[in-house]
């Protein structure tokens, strides 16, 4: 049966999104096909959908996701009566519910809707779908008196009407005095109540936000400039001495655009990082001479700089009731709720209160949620070499503010910090003289630092460490010195001396430059013969590994058969039952030669070694994962047409299949995750997106928790 949750409020302005984005978290984790029902919508579009939509690869026909109009629902309501308009909506919502294991309601905004008795509308919306209630209460500037009442008032309501509540959430709560008040109702309460602070990042527009909302046109900026929050607004017009001390971090600086001394001033002040502005904002539609311009664009490159046609006043006006939003083009923000929610909300306790049953394989939904759970379970300690690039550092407050992992990143700490503020990157991050490992600071219980590998202390007892290890090789102290003052190679002493638990690199460094420092100095664990790779397939109803893509080039019989042993152990650590297609380009005794001979030594190999794992081969890759070949070609198998694990014969014939999968399929292909290392270091593709690299370094946080994961799931 479809278990719906109906999140709705009593008023405007109560920041629901948060809570629907973290419900919506809540249910991929539990099944595969989770819809979306708004009962009625504005003419606008909706940006809360959208974004659920893009994030959630969501397939529902747009068509079946709102139920009607406001408009429509109100001459409903007044021509035939509210009766008709439950039946129509209850109608429209069953066409979502019969399609999908668990659907996710969306209330009335309480805005503008034309219709009365709008929170009695809702309760009786949620209990004709036979939906379970989570009401949001708004507590944004309210005393800690005025929150409780609004919490118990919206209990007792909602209570009254029969629905069926299973928690309560109190939102925007600044007060630390409220949040105490709030929790000590709650103990009267038969359901659990969550109170969810005031998140300034949320609450700042982005410079894209404020274009839209006041007109302007963009003479100077780019798309990472556009999309920096705006957390205070300065108005010039004080001569620059007086102006320059009233930056702020992140300000939007509004002045009349023939000031290009305030103009050039805030750049100049923004390019040496004291401090770091979200962008200008030019009035009464004038804007300095193209000279001026091009000083710039030198100055601040990215920097936004917008003009508008009206005063300093009007503008100020649109300004200061400007609030940010989640929508699909603000991909952090969505992150920045979510690490929110699952901060301050006990997601086991109202997941169990959700009562939905979870799916039996795994998806690739599933899979990166996952990750994100069990590296919580037991946080690590990751170092991030790569500490200046755009993507690492965005990463980063991802892994930071959804409390995945703690954090080392390496480079030059002055130029970190400006990069972050940049990019609006609101961390504290202390530098390795301001903070010793164990008192990092951060965001959401995760820590972060930035460790400079050219003038930290731990320069010289790293050249030691590296000395000794590589004296065999002729490598002295003085060598080492230099060595390990590369980044790579000092994140990777860090893992061998314990001060980190793992390393991810390569966004902007090579293969060979991640890798090699790992094989001279952390080597291969005592049962592996050698290091290898797999890569996490995330097609679009299950998750396949494919071993070796990445790393050995022809691999012999024995080589092959402890790819397969680690990448099937490997798919166990994450939840994915291994069941081993050892391919070739035959299947079962049907061909022969050198190629397939290896493969089938492979297999019984592994047979020998590890005789409780499923495994077949040689098999073709279409007899491994198709049922129908499968049981043509070898019936009665227990891996053919099911296989999640596949071994390719070599590094060629792997890579370029993984790559043919991930273009054609749309697939989401998840490492390359190396095997075999006594601690886990890993490999980033070059092109790796943002969220390639949190899950990267999800996958190490994992491996960094050492042999005895959770129990396998069926996939």
């Amino acid at each position: 049966m479809t278990r719906s949750v109906y999140v709705t409020g009593i008023g405007r302005s109560d920041g629901r999104q948060v809570v629907e984005l973290g419900v919506m978290e809540l249910l991929t984790r539990q099944v595969d096909r989770v819809g979306v029902f708004r009962p009625l919508v504005h003419d606008e579009p909706d940006e809360l959908y959208d974004l659920l939509r893009s994030r959630y690869r969501l397939s529902q026909p747009a068509s079946t996701v709102f139920g009607m109009g406001y408009e429509e629902a109100a001459a409903l309501q007044a021509e035939r009566g509210t009766d008709e308009l439950i039946s129509q909506l209850v109608e429209r919502y069953h066409r979502v519910a019969d399609a999908y294991e668990a659907v996710l309601v969306l209330g009335t905004d309480f805005a503008d809707t034309g219709l009365p008795a709008e929170l009695a509308l809702n309760a009786r919306l949620a209990n004709e779908f036979g939906a379970a209630v989570l009401p949001v209460v708004a507590a944004r500037d309210q005393s800690p008196e005025a929150v409780v009442a609004e919490v118990r008032n919206a209990h007792d309501a909602y209570a009254s009407l029969g629905a069926d509540l299973i928690a309560m959430v109190a939102n925007r709560v600044a007060d630390p005095k409220a949040v105490a008040a709030v929790r000590s109702l709650a103990e009267g309460l038969p359901e659990p109540v969550f109170v969810l602070p005031e998140e300034p990042a949320l609450a700042a527009p982005t410079v894209a936000q404020v274009k839209e909302a006041t007109g302007a046109r963009v003479l100077l900026g780019d798309h990472a400039g556009l999309s920096r929050d705006v957390r205070n607004l300065v108005f010039g017009g004080a001569h620059l001495p007086v102006f320059l001390p009233a930056l702020t971090e992140g300000c939007l600086v509004v002045t009349p655009g023939d000031r290009s001394d305030l103009i050039i001033g805030a750049l100049a002040a923004h390019s040496a990082g004291s401090p770091a502005i979200a962008g200008l904002l030019l009035t009464l539609d004038e804007h300095p001479g193209d000279q001026t311009l091009a000083l710039a664009s030198r100055l601040a490159p990215g920097t936004p700089v917008l003009v508008v046609s009206e005063g300093s006043m009007p503008t100020a006006d649109a300004l200061l009731s400007l609030e940010g939003k989640l929508t699909a083009a603000t991909p952090r923000k969505a992150e920045i709720a979510l690490g929110l929610f699952e901060t301050h909300v006990n997601a086991a306790q109202l997941s169990e209160r959700l009562a939905v049953e979870r799916s039996e394989r795994v998806t690739p939904m599933m899979f990166e949620h996952e990750l994100v759970e069990r590296s919580r379970a037991a946080r690590r300690h990751i170092v991030l070499p790569e500490g200046n690039e755009e993507r690492v550092l965005r990463a980063a407050e991802v892994l930071l503010r959804r409390n995945i992992c703690d954090l080392t990143l390496l480079g030059d700490p002055a130029a970190i910090r400006k990069r972050a503020a940049e990019l609006s990157i609101g961390l504290d991050l202390p530098g390795d003289d301001e903070a010793p490992a164990e008192a990092l600071a951060g965001t959401g219980g995760a820590t972060a630092r930035i460790v400079d590998p050219q003038t930290s202390p731990l320069r010289e007892r790293f050249a030691e460490s590296y000395a000794a290890l590589r004296a065999h090789k002729g490598v002295t102290y003085e060598l080492a010195h230099d060595v390990v003052s590369d980044v790579s190679y000092f994140g990777t002493m860090m893992v061998h001396e314990g001060l980190a638990d793992g390393m991810v690199s390569g966004a902007v460094h090579s293969t060979a430059a991640t890798v090699r420092p790992a094989f001279e100095i952390i080597r291969t664990k005592p049962d592996a013969s050698i290091v290898s790779s797999v890569f996490f397939m995330c097609l679009a109803d299950r998750v396949l590994v494919y071993g070796d893509c990445a790393v050995v080039p022809d691999p012999d019989a024995e080589q092959l058969a402890d790819i397969a042993i680690q990448s099937a152990t490997t798919a166990a650590r994450f939840g994915v039952e291994p069941r081993i297609a050892m391919l070739s380009y035959s299947t079962g005794t049907s061909g022969s030669g050198a190629d397939v001979d290896k493969v089938r030594r492979a297999t019984e190999l592994v047979r020998e070694r590890r005789p409780d794992l499923l495994i077949e081969g040689p098999i073709q890759y279409d007899a491994a994962v198709e049922p129908s070949v499968a049981a043509t070609k070898l019936p009665g198998s227990k891996v053919a047409g099911q296989a999640t694990v596949l071994i390719f014969p070599d590094l060629n014939t792997g890579n370029n299949t993984y790559k043919a999968v991930q273009r054609s399929a749309g697939a989401v292909a998840v490492g390359p995750v190396l095997q075999g290392l006594r601690k886990p270091v890993n490999d980033l593709s070059r092109g790796a997106l943002v969220q390639d690299i949190v899950n990267t370094v999800a996958i190490t946080a994992v491996q960094a928790q050492g042999e005895h994961a959770p129990g396998t799931r069926h996939a």
